[in-house]
């Protein structure tokens, strides 16, 4: 699913939460991958019988109404897509107030596996919603002597999950058995430590089936002697894939370190919105001609054909994000979606939040 169907199926998700039936009149029909449409719409036949005993008028024929075109539907469609089908059919109340039969037919982008038919007030969207979730995160770790910071990199989404302190003494400037005895002292209050630092990434990771694997920066020896002396168990030890030299921790740290594991990220949504975002800054710099930004030269430019890579940000209203993908789509371009939750975002949402990496100059 690349990011202009996740924004998709996202928005329509959004669109079906916003309504709520008068009564439990909305229809929700999910159908497994592999599963026949006739027996699904043999069930809806039935549960439309079922509905001629519903004792209010008008949710007995809203009810009736929504199976039907449920029903059409699904003999239009024939045959179940490969991932299966989401249906949503009722009558909802619209924006400016009045009420519309509505109908929505989604093919998932990933197999679905439950089978569900459900007449409620709201329409049932978790299974989707699921969908939307990131198949593979990585555990952060930034580990110095006196604290540590664990956290998740989540698609974009970078989260702290925990910072702790050590409690280790400072250095002493004594000399002879007291220098001695305080190195001991530390390297004790270092080891244990170590060890609860371990402990906590075990809490946060050990049950999580989406993690691929641990990213760990420090400074020089230090997350090495963790490695070495943390304890750390070992299903989660082979799950270290990096380990990079970082100074700093807390969120600012977190970002050092995935910007550090660049090329070990290199096929994840973060490091994809970076390089983007990066190749958009430089030819913005070095070669302006190549670019455009701003919603109105960019919607000109990709009415000219003239659009290799269209970056959109999240945060433009869903309108303005429809039209331009719409464009792109007729043009041919790549269509990239990005947030603002790095620092390149932040900055592209300052210019605007829309801009095109241009196949060819125009000047106007």
């Amino acid at each position: 699913m690349n990011e202009a169907q996740k924004l998709e199926l996202e928005t329509t998700i959004e669109e079906l939460e916003s309504y709520r039936g008068r009564h439990t009149e909305l229809i929700t029909v999910l159908v497994p991958a592999g599963a026949t449409l006739t027996q699904t719409t043999k069930q809806l036949e039935d549960e439309k019988g079922t509905a001629t005993n519903i004792k209010s008028t008008a949710t007995r024929k809203n009810v009736i109404a929504a199976l039907e075109r449920a029903i059409r539907k699904l003999k239009e469609i024939g045959k179940t897509p490969a991932n299966g089908l989401a249906l949503y059919s009722g009558n909802v109340t619209m924006p400016d107030g009045r009420e519309s039969m509505e109908i929505w037919t989604i093919e998932p982008p990933k197999k679905l596996k439950i089978k569900i038919y459900r007449c409620d007030q709201t329409f049932v969207v978790d299974p989707l919603k699921e969908m939307l979730e990131t198949d593979e995160v990585y555990g952060l770790l930034i580990i110095e002597r006196n604290e540590a910071s664990i956290g998740i990199l989540d698609g974009k989404h970078i989260k702290l999950l925990q910072h702790m302190t050590s409690g280790i003494p400072g250095k002493t400037k004594c000399g002879g058995q007291s220098a001695q005895r305080f190195a001991r002292i530390r390297e004790s209050a270092a080891k244990e430590f170590f060890k609860r630092v371990a402990e906590n990434i075990k809490t946060h990771f050990w049950d999580n089936k989406k993690l691929k694997g641990i990213l760990i920066g420090g400074p020089i020896p230090t997350k090495e002697e963790f490695l070495e002396q943390g304890q750390l168990v070992t299903a989660l030890k082979n799950k270290v894939m990096a380990v990079k030299d970082i100074g700093g921790t807390g969120m600012h740290g977190l970002h050092e370190l995935v910007e550090r594991c660049e090329d070990t990220l290199a096929e994840q949504e973060i490091t994809k919105q970076r390089l983007i975002l990066d190749l958009f800054l430089e030819k913005l710099a070095k070669d302006p001609n190549k670019v455009s930004y701003g919603l109105a030269e960019v919607e000109d430019r990709l009415n000219r054909g003239a659009v290799d890579k269209l970056i959109i940000s999240k945060s433009l209203p869903r309108d303005k994000i429809k039209l331009l993908e719409k464009l792109a789509k007729a043009s041919s371009a790549e269509i990239h979606i990005v947030t603002n939750e790095t620092a390149e975002g932040v900055q592209f949402d300052n210019l605007g939040g829309v801009a095109g990496l241009l196949r060819f100059e125009i000047h106007d």
